[in-house]
């Protein structure tokens, strides 16, 4: 005989967790679930409620979108399958004050669970005898231009002269990246996109002024164009060189498609 399917949310102050045993559905899940959810929220003032549930279970996933939580985050290997065996949980919440049903309540489901990427954005300086400003971080072994990680919500070229002043203490105005490439996995890293900025040649005035940020930069370096591939990675190398030789458009690992 098959279980009776039950919905129950244990509150605990003004946090409720959500649970359910039972066979059942995604549809009849999913109402189920947005019904107990809609009423410990007005009755009980629950702030919060939160759902986990085990990275394969499609279905559970499935009605917990229509249900309108969204998720935010993993935890690796936390629920046994078997003896010694064990998957990720996704850890989902609805807030009180979350948009739930529209447009904007789907789309937000969505942008909690579908994939993400880094955004790099990194520029290409040059002073008059031709040489490559390159940085020497505190965290890595080779080096590389100024800039990095574009903040959310943040555009890229606002990105990099945002860390270029962080780093280096001048204020500059970027234009049209010079080149856009798609960098695979790599050290631990999921892929990412990163644009590049010719930044064109440094006044002496702007190279004078440059104060490097002591937490993340150990060295400020002028080098050579033949020299630069000594000092960064490969995937680097070739990007710079082809900045340096005036390519634009579009590249994957460093190379042009």
């Amino acid at each position: 005989m098959a279980e009776q399917f039950t919905v129950n949310v244990e509150v605990t102050g003004d946090i409720g967790v959500v649970q359910w045993s039972g066979d059942t559905d995604a549809d009849t899940l999913a109402k189920a679930v947005s019904m107990a959810a809609d009423e410990v929220i007005v009755a009980r003032q629950v702030r919060r409620l939160e759902v986990a549930i085990p990275a394969t279970d499609q279905m559970a996933r499935r009605a917990l979108h229509l249900a309108g939580f969204r998720r935010e985050g993993i935890r690796r290997h936390g629920w046994p399958v078997g003896e010694g065996e064990y998957v990720d949980v996704h850890l989902y919440s609805r807030l009180a004050g979350d948009i739930i049903y529209g447009p904007e309540g789907f789309s937000s489901v969505m942008n909690s669970v579908l994939p993400t990427k880094r955004l790099i954005a990194h520029a290409l300086f040059r002073n008059a005898d031709g040489q490559v400003l390159l940085l020497q971080t505190t965290y890595k072994t080779d080096w590389e231009l100024p800039g990095g990680v574009v903040e959310p919500g943040e555009p890229p070229r606002i990105g990099a002269e945002r860390e270029i002043t962080e780093e280096l203490g001048i204020t500059v105005q970027l234009h049209s990246p010079a080149l856009v490439d798609w960098m695979p996995p790599s050290l631990g890293w999921s892929d990412a996109l990163e644009f590049i900025y010719d930044g064109g040649v440094l006044d002496e005035q702007s190279i004078a002024a440059l104060v490097r940020e002591e937490r993340e930069i150990r060295s400020i370096h002028w080098v050579e164009p033949a020299d630069v591939p000594t000092h960064v990675s490969p995937l680097s190398a070739r990007r710079i060189q082809l900045v340096l030789d005036g390519f634009t458009g579009f590249t994957e690992d460093g190379v042009p498609v």
